[in-house]
């Protein structure tokens, strides 16, 4: 038998393009090409996501202080923050951002600790994951489209409490959904983001290791006495929640300065920064883009100041309770705690599915007068009248999502393969890099993004959107395959490679086959993401690319609720596919695969 130091015979021995690279007792063939595109792509990954939202930041700081060539303005001055300053109602804008942003991330933060808490190591914790996983998939604007028909004055709710308990036999007055506080839009975004924080945590727990030692934590605190919620925040949560940091200031960026969901259920007099933002980006003067730009830098300061509190906030929360850590008390009044969570839970799962069930009853009602639960009949005919006009915005939205998806996945697949042949993690600022646009408000860097590619590629809007949804599908995909690919079972490669196989063989068919289940996930994720997206599809594509997005969106503004429906249906079905795909594939490929 042949040691395995020997050089092993190999058809590409004598192929100049090839070279050994002895590592240890195993030799790898190490193609050039396919290598040095390995390892450039960690360095391409970081110019991707950092370039666009750095050049989109200083681009648009340039016309918040006059700078604006196109319109003849080449003075720099103080006047669009002037302008800004003299807008009537400003405040309000800031507050209602604040706010909002505010308290729907901490509500989803703490539902989603109270929900660990109450079940972990239960099976329990599962069910609630897999009925609330499929909000995931649901994009921002259907969400609010169903939420807001449930919580209107007409809406579901009342129905059921009309008039039997109420009294009502005529839609009452009512403040939702636009109320001037914002209430509706906190609804929505922590209904949304829930789930994300979820399954961000519970992610976390499955990492092999980790997840062990925690749930070994756990049970060491049961048994020395203390009550489940108190173990749980003394055993476990000090361990998971530096590794759920960055998901929540990404939650809380993206909450403080989102589009949709304010648009669909917030107030007009005065809405949203975010919303006044785009309005003024969109305005026929274009002098208003100087106060616009000016507005997108606030908007940068607002949500950098929610992110410094909530980080001031936790380090003040972690010094006030670092006592009660060690403090051997062994129950916080656990039991009314376990009901309350038990009760929110239940709550939060039945509003979620009434909102579902409101939006598909909509979709197909003929006549429906208040307060009947039921349409009085059903009809396809809503369906039928959007399928006549829904070609264009469904072939834009499927491209778009399959173009920068794939690319997403290649770039992601790259990476990871790259942190495997280097035997090293990819650095802590590299995986900052990887949220960057997520941490950054999409409404402050994607003025100056789309300047810049008006400046470079006006011609080509469809290529701008692709690029722009990119920068959102990259980071999801890549933290949806980074665990699964950092958990191989490294030795099927090893023995690849002592066979004489090079990197980019043991690439392609050793580890994608055992990745073929989370590859499909990841797709489906970065679809979903890509599909979702209404901010970039309207900024990039200057309103020349229409996706079912952006005309639910338009038509939740103004169309029949019948209509908005239609189309917050179909785009809810659209992510639904892709994750069904993803599930049932593996299946029939490795069943085909045993025959």
């Amino acid at each position: 038998m042949r040691p395995l130091n020997d050089e092993p015979q190999h058809s590409n021995d004598k192929d100049p393009n090839t070279k050994k690279v002895n590592t240890g007792n195993i030799i790898f063939f190490k193609t050039d090409l396919f290598t040095r595109l390995v390892s450039l792509s960690p360095k391409f990954l970081l110019l991707i996501l950092l370039l666009p939202v750095l050049g989109g930041l200083i681009s648009v700081l340039l016309p918040a202080f006059g700078w604006i060539p196109a319109i003849g303005q080449t003075s720099i001055g103080l006047q669009g923050f002037q302008a800004l300053a003299q807008t009537p109602g400003l405040s309000q804008m800031v507050a209602l951002s604040v706010g909002t942003g505010l308290i729907s991330t901490l509500l989803a933060f703490v539902s989603m600790l109270m929900i660990l808490a109450a079940f972990f190591n239960s099976v329990w914790l599962t069910r609630i994951e897999r009925l609330l996983s499929p909000i995931l998939v649901i994009p921002h604007a259907a969400a609010a489209i169903a939420i807001g028909f449930l919580i209107a004055p007409s809406g579901l709710i009342v129905r059921l409490f009309s008039p039997w308990l109420s009294g009502w036999e005529l839609a009452p007055p009512g403040i939702f959904p636009h109320d001037p506080y914002g209430i509706s839009i906190i609804l929505g975004l922590m209904l949304k983001e829930l789930p994300f924080l979820l399954l961000m945590s519970l992610g976390v727990l499955a990492q092999p290791e980790l997840g062990k030692t925690l749930r070994l934590n756990y049970k060491v605190a049961l048994t020395l006495g203390y009550y489940p919620f108190t173990a749980f925040f003394k055993a476990v949560f000090p361990v998971l929640y530096p590794l759920l940091r960055l998901p929540v200031l990404a939650v809380l960026a993206y909450a403080s300065a989102s589009v949709e969901m304010p648009l669909i259920l917030g107030p007009n007099t005065p809405p949203t920064l975010a919303v006044t933002i785009l309005q003024w980006f969109n305005d026929v003067d274009l002098n208003l883009r100087i106060k616009a730009s000016a507005g997108a830098i606030l908007q940068l300061a607002v949500t950098g100041g929610l992110i410094a509190l909530w980080l001031a906030a936790e380090k003040a929360i972690k010094a006030l309770c670092r006592p009660a850590l060690i403090n051997g008390k062994r129950r916080y009044i656990d039991a009314i705690w376990q009901k309350f969570t038990v009760a929110l839970t239940v709550v939060i799962i039945g509003f979620i599915m009434l909102a579902l069930i409101g939006l598909v009853l909509w979709s197909v009602a003929g006549y429906w007068r208040f307060p009947a639960v039921l349409p009085e009949q059903l009809v396809l005919l809503h369906f039928q009248s959007a399928f006549t006009q829904i070609g264009t915005p469904l072939f834009n939205t499927l491209a778009l999502g399959v173009v920068s998806t794939f690319v997403a996945i290649i770039l992601t697949l790259l990476c990871l393969e790259a942190e495997q042949l280097r035997a090293k993690s990819i650095s802590s600022f590299t995986s900052l890099i990887i949220y960057l646009p997520l941490l950054v408000p999409s409404i402050a860097f994607l003025f100056g993004l789309v300047w810049l590619q008006q400046l470079f590629n006006n011609q080509v809007a469809f290529l701008n959107v692709a690029f722009t949804h990119l920068l959102f599908v990259l980071p999801y995909v890549f933290l949806s395959l980074a665990s699964s690919y950092r958990r191989l079972d490294t030795r099927f490669a090893n023995v690849a490679a002592s066979l004489g196989a090079p990197p980019s063989k043991v690439f392609l068919q050793v580890k994608l086959p055992q990745l073929f289940a989370p590859i499909l996930i990841a797709i489906a994720l970065g679809l979903a993401i890509s599909f979702g997206q209404y901010l970039p599809t309207l900024l990039a594509g200057g309103g020349r690319i229409a996706t079912i997005t952006t005309e639910a969106v338009t038509l939740a503004n103004g169309a029949s609720r019948r209509t908005s429906a239609v189309y917050a249906i179909m785009q809810m079905l659209l992510p639904l596919f892709g994750f069904i795909l993803a599930w049932i594939l593996p299946k029939y490929f490795f069943r085909s695969a045993n025959r």
